[in-house]
């Protein structure tokens, strides 16, 4: 009996100080570099525009390739070739080498971020300056970088389903981290038709609302925590806001032309979108539609959404576009050097998108009902994420 206790004893002071895998923490440190990295790159185009390759950022953004790469490579050639029962039991086979299928995610990404170096290099050397977001070597990056996170995310999945007591608190608080940077993927891709000056558009609505109710009713699906929804939000808009605040401290002037407008300092990117009112909403309501059919949680989670959204977000822009927001804290007089006076970003003027009362309503309309069919596929890619063991 004595021996008993002493084992079960032993057991729980072992799930106590479980430490996350080597692995998983280089990969949410691959991660954050990219996702800091990219930021930095944005505002570096932005404020000074592409003077050479071998910048700070894009190191950094390279470096999320490397680490991600490099560890996971190293963990599948280790379950392949080593001799750990425990690595075997944790692992899938893909063409002769064995390992966690988030790390084969992750080798992929890595190398998908590491190819698009030479390419991008390449880009602009024959085309000059670019200020598109969407140029092919920047796909390829992106790609890469999803993948990452998505992989990461896999690998979080695999060691929750069999952790316990402080291991699991402390690996589900890294897959709501995680899944920040895997959420605000699409923020980044539509950036372009995100700025303020495109808030009274249908637009907006619609392309925030593709992959947010993907992505949320996923995470309903993953997590079981009742407030996840609103973490991952509150994450972004911390990170962000942070970026806002900093990088105007640091100066930077154009070295390229022409140059529309007078920049002395880091251009940071505008304040963040209010998405965490609907996530709070769709957090706050989720036990009344919970245990629903995922075609009905579906049809609940998409007008949810996008209700709430413009709800905030309609007068916030409106009073983003006032001289009231003109100071440090809300940063809405930094605009690119490339972009010229007479851009309605610029003249704080709104954007007129659709044409028309009848347009406008017909894309929110849109918006709906492409919102509810992305939160059913989020609800089956959840369900999917959450049956992960290895």
């Amino acid at each position: 009996m004595a021996q008993s206790a002493t084992i079960t004893w032993a057991e729980h002071a072992a799930v106590r100080t479980a430490s996350v895998p080597w692995y998983i923490s280089i990969c949410v440190i691959a991660i954050t570099c990219a996702s800091t990295g990219g930021i930095w790159d944005i505002s570096w185009h932005k404020s000074i525009g592409r003077d050479t390759f071998w910048t700070a950022p894009h190191m950094l953004i390279y470096l999320c390739g490397v680490l991600a790469g490099v560890s996971c490579g190293y963990l599948i050639l280790s379950s392949t070739f080593g001799h750990s029962a425990a690595a075997l039991a944790g692992s899938v086979r893909m063409w002769g080498f064995r390992g966690p299928l988030g790390a084969f995610v992750c080798a992929w990404g890595g190398v998908a971020m590491i190819a698009s170096a030479p390419f991008d290099n390449w880009w602009h050397a024959a085309y000059g300056l670019d200020v598109k977001v969407l140029s092919p070597p920047h796909v390829v990056l992106i790609f890469g970088m999803l993948v990452i996170r998505i992989g990461t995310l896999l690998l979080i999945m695999g060691h929750l389903a069999h952790a316990e007591g402080a291991l699991h608190t402390k690996l589900h608080a890294l897959m709501l981290y995680t899944y920040t940077f895997l959420l605000v993927t699409s923020f980044g891709v539509f950036q372009e038709f995100l700025l303020r000056n495109y808030m009274h558009s249908a637009l907006f609505y619609m392309l925030m609302t593709l992959g947010s109710c993907f992505f949320l009713a996923a995470l309903y699906r993953i997590s079981d925590y009742r407030w996840a929804g609103t973490v991952v939000a509150g994450i972004y808009t911390v990170m962000n806001l942070l970026y806002v605040w900093i990088l105007p401290l640091f100066p930077a002037e154009p070295k390229l032309g022409p140059v529309y407008q007078h920049v002395t300092h880091f251009v940071a990117p505008d304040f963040p979108i209010l998405f965490i009112v609907p996530a709070f909403l769709l957090d706050l309501t989720r036990p009344y539609w919970q245990r629903w059919s995922y075609w009905a949680r579906a049809a609940a989670i998409a007008p949810i959404f996008v209700i709430a959204l413009v709800a905030v977000q309609w007068p916030f822009a409106d009073f983003l576009m006032t001289p009231a927001a003109h100071n440090w804290f809300f940063g809405t007089e930094n605009y690119p050097f490339f972009v010229p006076s007479d851009n309605d970003w610029v003249r704080n003027i709104f954007t007129q998108v659709e044409p028309g009362a009848r347009q406008f309503w017909t894309r929110m309309l849109t918006a709906v009902v492409l919102g509810a069919l992305m939160a059913r596929a989020g609800l089956s890619w959840g369900g999917w994420m959450r049956k992960i063991r290895r």
